[in-house]
Parts: C-alpha cells; structure tokens; sequence
C-alpha cells in the first residue's frame, strides 16, 4: 500500500529529492509547490521504498497501512490530488482533471566563476527562511555564514510560532540543528542589529547580507473598541503559550466563558483548539508552564472563531481542519451557515474537500464540553463595551442584519505584517523590504551585496517549507551575483564606511 503525507506536512521538500520514482509533487520546479497546502504522493506510482520516511523533517509521512485514525482521511487527501480514490468509498470527491503538471527534479550548480575564494554570508534572523537559506548556501565549500539571532533561542516561527499540540511540525527544528551544526555556520544569539551591531558594519565585514527578519507585527482590525481591555492579537496569544520572551506579559484574560476569534486562518484555530484542549494532555507538551497553569483555571467553555466570508473562502487549510475534525478538540458548524454551499458544485479540490468536511461536521451533536464554534458570514463592525470587552457587533456579510456575539475576550486574527527596516528600504503598501527576486532595491536599482528572504520578503503568506523555494531563489541570485564579481568585498569603497 503506497505511503501517505499527513497533516504534519511542512512542504519542505526533502521527501521529493529523496524519492527515486518522482513520486510526490508538487515539486520545488512545479508552480503549485509555492502555494499548495502539502505535499501529496501519488499512489500510482509509489513503490513503497521508504526513503521518504527518513527524509521528512517532521515525520509526517506513513505508510498506507499503518495510518492511524486520526490521520485516515489524509489517504484520499493524497491520491485525491491524482484523480484517483484511495479506498472504494473516498471521503472526498475526486477528479482527473485535478492530476497535477509534473516535472523534473533540478539539482544544485557547483559555485565558480569570479566568486571570491572565501564568500562570507551575514543572516539577520535564524527562523525557517534564515536556516533554509544557510542550507543552500553551506552546500558550497566556500561560503561561510554567520547568522544574528535577537533572541536566546533560535529559530524564530518554528519554535515560537508553531502550537505545543503540533508536536510533529516542532520538529522541523531538528532540521535547523543539523544544519547549524555545519562547521562553516555561527549562530550569535542575543544580537540585535542596530543594538549591538549595526547593519554597516555587517556589510563591512561580509561580501552579502541577507535579511530574514520576518513579519513581527500583526496587521491591524480597523473596528471601534479594538482599543477595550479584553481585546489583544492572536498572535500574543500564541507567543505567550510558546514562551516568547516578547509575549511574557501577554496573559489573556481566561475568567470568560466565551472567546471570539475574528479571523479564521490556522493560527486562529491553533489558539481555539489550545484554549478548549484538555490541560493534561497539554502538560506533555512544550507548552510554558506558566500559560499552562493558566489554562488549568480557565472558565472557557466556547471559543466562537468568525470569518467575515463564507466557508468555500476559509483561510484555514485542509490539514489543519482535518487534525481539528478528527482529533481530541470538540469542534461544530451551525448547518444553517453552509445552506447553499454544495462542495460538488466547486472546481478547486482542496476547496471542496474543506466544504464537505465542514458539512460533515455540521452534523454532529453540538458538544458539551469547552468547544470550537466555526461561524462564517460575518463581518465584524465593532467591539462592544464600557472599559472592557462584553462582546462583538457583527453584520452578516452582505445584508444589514446585525447581531451581537457576547464575549469577554477578544482575539484578532487577521494576518501579520511587516515592519520597516532602518536602513533598508520599504514598501509601506505590501509590508516588505522592497526587492526584485530577494535583491534587495532602491529606486529600482539592486543595492550591492543586499539580499531578503520569507515574510519580510514576500509577506506573510505560505507554511514552514514554503520559506525553502522562497530562500532558494533569493540565494540563487545571491551565488549568480558572487560568481559575476559584482558582491562588494569586505573593507571595500563600496561598502558603507
């Protein structure tokens, strides 16, 4: 029986070099792979080697028979995607013409050239996009890399960012040590450029900087009330059960019986799912022990999570929902907000493998126990109370039909966004460094030696192995430019002085 790709999946890649029958797509030279929500192994043409197993960072590939429960639905998820069922009886509808391009695997170019014979590499950040991008580059003999970490720890996202419940995606980090454990790799924690060094003097020193500082700030809810106490980002919320040193003082308020989230992407339903799981089974996870006794004494009994469109629109992703609808969190959809939304009426697979699950879920008993309430539809107008938060006035999405949400904590979740970098310069629109390709421009003009990969560079979009297509293209143009002796070199007029 072929092996199957479950909800673990961090689109990192390393299954897809390491397969010998080309059997897991979409491929890092296939246009899906910067936007697809996993990767999917085609069961037609899988010969059950194995080697994928040892390759995964995150351990989320299984061979067909060994599938346990909670991850059964992930058989049709996979062969879905090749038009084909997994079982007689799939849980998803399928169709041929859902088969995905394939393409051929590259392989990395030996560095040459008028590349210097030594080529030194400054990192800002040691997140996903940070350490995908010192992989690629320590696959050159020549390049030496010095990455700069704010904080004591690193790894940034993947450490901080991804839920204790997920413990398998956690593991990616395993990844990150064995490549930081590269002889031609250091890592200076607790530096922080423009603190304790500056961006001039790295380009002082180094032939190329590569910015990989992330999005840190959360895009903001432009509603009344926003401002009430009560009220504060997911993403506090996250770092604060992660033990983010920047969220230590972000505690919410869990003496409510209901929260609502607005917004409904996978952070959205990381924080619901902490805030309703079983405090006993969090305490065998990496969750901080402070959020942990914390969440002992929660009074929560519902977590409402809110999106202003309809479920064929939800910006959470099919695995994400499958590990929610089949896993230990209690989870329900009211049916009367997926009437008229038929997933055979919709072209995209993954679409429409999210509308009839969602469906499925509608139709179980409401729980008793601490419970997620998906809601679709409605468009927040603005947070109600005197001095604190008592809940949220919506309108459902296209009508004037208002109603109130009663809650005494409120999380926003509408995306992150990125922050502007003294020295660099900024798109204000997009929230990014502005680039071409990863080169990092002004006026137009690449700026010599100056480089940026992930959400800094592209915005905050995509998953943890999205970063590895992101910060292969900007380190391809980085070595093209080494090779073309157009990196200023170290000490040189053309770097800052």
């Amino acid at each position: 029986m072929p092996h199957v790709i479950t909800q673990a999946c961090c689109g990192d890649a390393s299954c897809v070099y390491a397969c010998p029958v080309n059997c897991i797509h979409p491929t890092p030279d296939e246009p899906d792979f910067g936007i697809a929500e996993m990767l999917y192994i085609d069961p037609s043409t899988c010969v059950d080697c194995g080697a994928c197993v040892s390759a995964c960072p995150v351990g989320a590939i299984v061979p067909g028979h060994r599938l346990p429960e909670t991850a059964a639905r992930f058989a049709d998820v996979n062969a879905g995607h090749y038009g084909e069922p997994a079982t007689d009886e799939a849980r998803f509808p399928v169709r041929a013409e859902w088969r995905l391009p394939m393409a051929p695997i590259t392989k990395p170019a030996r560095l040459g050239g008028a590349a210097p014979g030594e080529l030194r590499v400054a990192i800002v950040g040691s997140g996903p996009s940070a350490m995908y991008a010192a992989d690629e580059l320590l696959k050159h003999r020549e390049v030496k890399v010095s990455v700069f970490e704010r904080l004591s720890q690193p790894f940034g996202l993947a450490r901080f960012g991804v839920a204790p419940d997920h413990e398998s995606t956690r593991s990616v980090a395993n990844l990150f040590d064995e490549i930081a454990r590269h002889p031609n790799i250091t890592i200076a924690l607790n530096t922080e450029i423009g603190r304790d060094i500056t961006l001039d003097e790295l380009r002082r020193t180094h032939h190329a900087v590569l910015w990989a500082g992330g999005a840190p700030t959360d895009r903001p809810l432009a509603i009344p009330g926003v401002d009430l106490e009560g009220v504060q980002s997911a993403t506090s919320v996250v770092g604060w059960y992660n033990g983010h040193p920047d969220f230590a003082y972000s505690a919410p308020d869990l003496g409510t019986e209901r929260a609502v989230v607005i917004g409904n992407g996978n952070v959205a339903l990381d924080v619901a799912r902490i805030f309703t799981a079983d405090p006993e089974r969090l305490a065998t996870t990496s969750i901080d022990q402070t959020a942990l006794a914390a969440l002992r004494g929660s009074s929560i009994r519902e977590v409402v999570v809110v999106a202003r469109r309809g479920p064929e629109h939800a910006a959470f992703t099919l695995p994400e929902l499958i590990g929610l609808a089949d896993g230990p969190a209690h989870v329900w959809v009211d049916p009367s907000e997926l009437v008229g939304v038929d997933p055979d009426a919709i072209d995209d697979p993954t679409v429409a493998a999210k509308v009839s699950l969602l469906h499925e879920i509608s139709q179980r008993e409401k729980p008793t126990e601490p419970f997620i309430r998906l809601s679709f539809g409605y468009t927040p107008l603005e947070v109600v109370g005197d001095g604190r938060a008592t809940g949220v006035k919506f309108v459902k999405t296209g009508t004037d039909q208002e109603s109130v949400i009663d809650a005494g904590l409120v999380l926003t979740a509408v995306g992150y966004r990125g922050r502007a970098v003294p020295g660099l310069p900024f798109d204000e629109a997009k929230g990014t460094v502005a680039h071409v390709e990863g080169r990092i421009v002004e006026a137009g003009e690449p700026i010599a030696g100056l480089y940026v990969t992930g959400w800094i560079k592209r915005g905050p979009s995509g998953f943890i192995g999205t970063n590895k297509t992101d910060s292969g293209e900007t380190v391809k143009h980085l070595l093209a430019d080494a090779e073309a002796g157009v990196l200023p070199h170290p000490g040189s007029a053309a770097v800052p002085v």
